[in-house]
């Protein structure tokens, strides 16, 4: 079944380049029963490449290097609740162009749980040609693939490369964890079975918030980083003890380190530990702040790395506050200011409620000092 698109979009426009996209997912017979690994792919997307150069831009190598990566978000038609693909490529060229390393599909920011299978792979597909499109096919797309069942998140990695996505952001299943093994054994089978069946590598996803409290300890995700396709971790635990260790031991276990193309990449989940990350071992921040904010976001790493620590703490601390904004409006608030600051966001998908009028001057002026920031730069 197609996905839902825009309202019909002016002639030349984004959209009206997706509408002969043969959306679909993937059927059961295309996952094989006993050892769940995908059968020869048949992506819905190769139809609409004109040349193998074309393909070749959407599947090309593109390592994962220290840096801001950003988890976008997604955008609706505010009367239809439709996805807006051409405003999410706008925002995803927009990112780029203030020179971020990396964009996610598929978080909590892209609001995925409200996406069908053939939305999600249209959001990432959008996101691709578009990168592309202005001269940023060198940008990697993580895509968040994660699903209480093993076959289902095998599932949204193949979809999730079809679609062009360069790596697999999994979150650990949650639902049924009063019945999983001890010692993490399901949790570790999970990821095993998952990595070995994914056409794309895998970046764990520690957020507790998200799947019932389970936190993932550094043992657990140092022994999973010794698996060759699973190759970062985000941690929106926000605990930079855990984050040092696995750096530590990430970078210990790596044959020939080179701190400017890790083996494993070590991400903080949120900007408010941004240079915290940094001295504890981090590579960077995978956060939905840098939405808003990407230059005032790149630059606090930059002056950290640069030696300029008082310049950066500074930085940070106007960070924190922003993101403090963020963290307590969620999706609904990062909205609303996008759309009262950059005059684009709208709103989230209901159920979610639409802001008040108090609510939304709240988070613009939560977000002042940031964007004056932002701005300056």
């Amino acid at each position: 079944m197609a996905p839902h698109l825009d309202v019909p979009s002016p002639a030349g426009s984004f959209a009206s380049n997706l509408d002969r996209i043969p959306f679909r997912t993937a059927t059961s017979s295309e996952l094989r029963t006993s050892s769940l690994v995908p059968t020869e792919s048949h992506s819905p997307f190769s139809s609409t490449f004109e040349s193998d150069s074309v393909e070749e831009d959407f599947h090309m190598t593109r390592p994962l290097v220290p840096g801001v990566y950003v988890p976008t978000m997604c955008f609706f038609d505010q009367e239809t609740e439709d996805v807006d693909v051409d405003t999410i490529a706008r925002h995803a060229v927009r990112l780029a162009e203030a020179g971020v390393t990396g964009l996610a599909t598929q978080g909590s920011n892209g609001e995925a749980v409200h996406l069908t299978h053939a939305e999600r792979q249209l959001v990432t597909f959008t996101t691709r040609k578009a990168l592309n499109d202005a001269g940023f096919s060198h940008i990697p797309i993580i895509v968040g693939c994660g699903a209480q069942s093993t076959r289902e998140t095998i599932r949204y990695c193949c979809e999730a490369w079809e679609a062009g996505g360069d790596y697999a952001l999994v979150l650990p299943p949650s639902y049924y964890a009063p019945l999983f093994a001890p010692s993490s054994k399901t949790i570790e089978e999970y990821f095993t079975t998952v990595a070995n069946a994914s056409p794309i590598p895998l970046i764990i996803y520690n957020y507790p918030g998200a799947v019932n409290g389970m936190d993932l300890s550094s043992d657990v995700i140092i022994k999973l980083s010794q698996h060759p396709k699973i190759v970062g971790v985000k941690l929106t635990c926000g605990n930079t003890g855990k984050l040092n260790r696995v750096a530590a031991a990430t970078r210990e276990q790596s044959k020939d380190y080179n701190p400017n193309k890790p083996d494993f990449l070590v991400l903080a989940g949120s900007a408010d530990f941004s240079i915290q990350s940094l001295i504890a071992g981090g590579h960077g921040i995978l956060a939905g702040l840098a939405n808003i904010s990407p230059k005032a976001c790149i630059k606090t790493l930059w002056l950290y790395k640069a030696g300029i620590y008082l310049e950066a703490r500074k930085m940070q601390e106007i960070v924190s506050r922003g993101d403090w904004t963020a963290i307590q409006g969620g999706v609904v608030g990062v909205k609303a200011g996008l759309q009262a600051w950059m005059g684009y966001g709208g709103y989230a998908r209901s159920p979610l409620p639409k802001p008040t009028a108090e609510q939304t001057n709240s988070w613009k002026e939560g977000f002042r000092e940031l964007v004056l920031l932002e701005k300056s730069l």
